[in-house]
């Protein structure tokens, strides 16, 4: 059994290879990346994501006290939040989608992945995903119901990464995903298991059963999506899956607000 201390050093060191690989948060890595070492610290990317919902939910809770309106108040959470990680999942969400949607074969849809550029249908994925998750925190409205929502979904919206990365191989041999590898199944179970403790504690267990279910839905759809398109998933698939399960999640919260729950 490994001693006591080694395992606490293990443990924070994945959370800052976790936190350094989804934030800009300058937080220095206490172990090599390589060897494996960003796959299995993929079990803490629902605490580097809770990080990244209490940056978001301090900047409308700041922004309510100020007696701004929800609307606005919402819009700069998002401004934090995408801030934080730097934009990397709204990039490859664009990428994604002008790939998917702009080339004809598997080669051409991984070229315009890469490319830096924007296009037409990358920009339409962005104005859809601000939009929604923009109205689903205008709508849910008071700070204390935010910053759950918020905490749920960021933590949430993360937990299905390393299953994916698990399941679906990648589309090429080079990448951020295809050198990160594969996560072992105990980061997988814990990376799940953090996630789904998340979005009970956080909504409740009717609310967190929902968002499981559409989360679990969202994954199989893009990963059979991304298997026919491109012939496995990239870091840009792994950005839109998470933006994904972030609006699922959001608009999840904002529902139930509105039915009484």
């Amino acid at each position: 059994m490994m001693p006591r201390a080694e395992l606490i050093k293990d443990i924070i060191a994945d959370l800052r290879i976790a936190t350094s690989f989804v934030t800009i948060v300058p937080v220095a890595s206490a172990k090599p990346a390589g060897d494996g070492a960003i796959a299995r610290a993929t079990w803490a990317l629902p605490a580097a994501g809770l990080l990244v919902g209490i940056a978001g939910a301090a900047s409308y809770s700041l922004a309510s006290k100020l007696g701004l309106a929800p609307g606005v108040a919402a819009l700069l959470a998002l401004a934090t939040t995408t801030l934080v990680t730097g934009a990397l999942h709204e990039d490859g969400l664009a990428d994604t989608a002008d790939g998917f949607g702009g080339g004809r074969t598997r080669e051409r849809k991984l070229e315009i992945m890469r490319d830096s550029r924007i296009g037409a249908y990358g920009v339409c994925a962005l104005i859809l995903s601000f939009g929604l998750r923009w109205s689903a925190l205008a709508a849910i409205g008071r700070p204390s119901a935010v910053t759950l929502a918020l905490i749920a979904a960021h933590a949430a919206a993360r937990a299905g990464v390393p299953a994916f990365m698990s399941l679906v191989a990648p589309a090429r041999p080079d990448g951020l995903s295809a050198s990160a590898g594969a996560p072992p199944g105990r980061s997988v179970a814990a990376s799940f298991a953090l996630g789904t403790l998340a979005l009970t504690l956080a909504l409740g267990p009717g609310k967190a059963l929902a968002g499981l279910i559409l989360l679990s839905l969202a994954g199989l759809v893009l990963a059979r999506l991304a298997i026919r398109q491109i012939g496995g998933q990239t870091g840009d698939i792994l950005g839109a899956f998470e933006q994904a399960c972030e609006i699922l999640i959001l608009l999840v919260a904002a529902s139930f607000v509105h039915a009484g729950g």
